[in-house]
């Protein structure tokens, strides 16, 4: 069997029992970093084969993971902190798995944007976690500008060296919002400061963040103060066939297309 199995983000004593469990069964453990990983195991006196897999050699990983578990080896895969896949390698393994037909399972755990979105003030009910952003400034502002209307709270992961850049260009493309930065979560000096965009984080940036971003306020479509044929007819203006515009029409007005219908028939 393969397991992905979660680890602690900060403090090792967050680790499951069942995870403990499944790391003390497996044959090998594939992970991000062997010097990290150790530090883990040596401290529930775990000993076992460790084989690195990361965003640089993941296929080849994969493929190893997926001949050991064939042969009847029980294979844990993990990240350095956390869940395996969430901003982390692994994603590229489970495609892998799922066309090959292999099954794997998941030993649930620690997740560091969970955490931070309980430790903000910002609405939990839904959200969009987005994670690290690009390196590139225009690649950065093309997805941002993505998100730019999403009214669910935002996450994104950011390291320190990343933060304050990563803040103005949040601000460049969603004004002025509510935020939260979240840092050394779980552990001894664990902060959640709320900030606005336009003001930026204060103070040195030490540690992982998780960047929390209010959602973009609802706005009424100016759209929507014309008349139900008015509103169909401005899309066909703008070279829509009626189809088109009826299901865009009814979707800026949150209503079906068969609602509208009857305006449009002699349009």
């Amino acid at each position: 069997m393969i397991s992905f199995v979660a680890t602690p983000i900060g403090n090792l004593k967050d680790i499951t029992l069942r995870a403990l469990e499944t790391l003390k069964e497996a044959d090998v453990i594939f992970c991000e970093d062997t010097r990290h990983t150790l530090k883990l195991l040596s401290a529930y006196e775990i000993k076992k084969p460790l084989y690195v897999c990361h965003k640089f050699n993941e296929r080849e990983a994969a493929e190893k993971i997926l001949s050991l578990s064939r042969g009847g080896k029980a294979v844990a895969v993990v990240s350095d902190a956390g869940m395996p896949v969430i901003s982390d390698p692994g994603n590229c393994v489970c495609k892998f798995l799922h066309e090959a037909g292999e099954p794997y399972t998941v030993i649930p755990g620690a997740c560091a944007f969970l955490c931070a979105l309980v430790l903000s003030p910002l609405p939990a009910q839904t959200f969009t976690f987005v994670g690290f952003l690009p390196n590139k400034a225009g690649e950065k502002r093309a997805l941002l500008q993505r998100y730019r209307n999403v009214r669910e709270t935002l996450i994104f992961h950011c390291a320190p060296q990343d933060v304050d850049k990563d803040i103005a260009a949040m601000y460049e493309s969603f004004g002025n919002r509510s935020a939260c930065a979240v840092r050394e979560i779980t552990k001894i000096h664990e902060e959640s400061i709320p900030f606005s965009l336009q003001s930026g984080l204060s103070g040195e940036k030490r540690g992982e963040y998780v960047l929390l971003v209010a959602g973009a306020e609802e706005r009424e479509n100016p759209l929507n103060v014309l008349s139900e044929r008015e509103h169909i007819a401005h899309y066909l203006a703008l070279g829509c066939d009626k189809k088109e515009a009826l299901k865009r029409a009814a979707k800026d007005r949150g209503v079906t297309k068969s609602e509208l219908y009857p305006f449009a028939i002699d349009l």
